[in-house]
């Protein structure tokens, strides 16, 4: 199944991205470190109900990991090669 660098039907082309997708890499990591963290010292702590949402969130940074990686993936093969993006675009 081939990945587009952008859903379908949104505004946005490969010169102006529908989403910022090095920052969300960025902040979906950030996200990710944390969330296992705190999710790892709520269980020790005994706090079994906040360790459970906790480790469910770093769940969903995985999988927004997962996508981002693919659309810049998709992104990649659509540029002419040596095309370098900031970590806003």
């Amino acid at each position: 199944m081939a990945t587009r660098s952008q859903p379908r039907g949104r505004k946005g082309t490969v010169g102006h991205a529908y989403s910022a997708l090095n920052l969300r890499l960025l902040l979906a990591s950030f996200g990710l470190v944390v969330c296992v963290a705190l999710g790892v010292l709520a269980l020790r702590a005994e706090l079994p109900v906040l360790g459970a949402v906790l480790l469910v969130f770093a769940a969903v940074a995985v999988v927004d990991l997962v996508v981002v990686q693919r659309r810049r993936i998709a992104r990649r093969r659509e540029e002419p090669p040596g095309t370098r993006h900031s970590m806003f675009e």
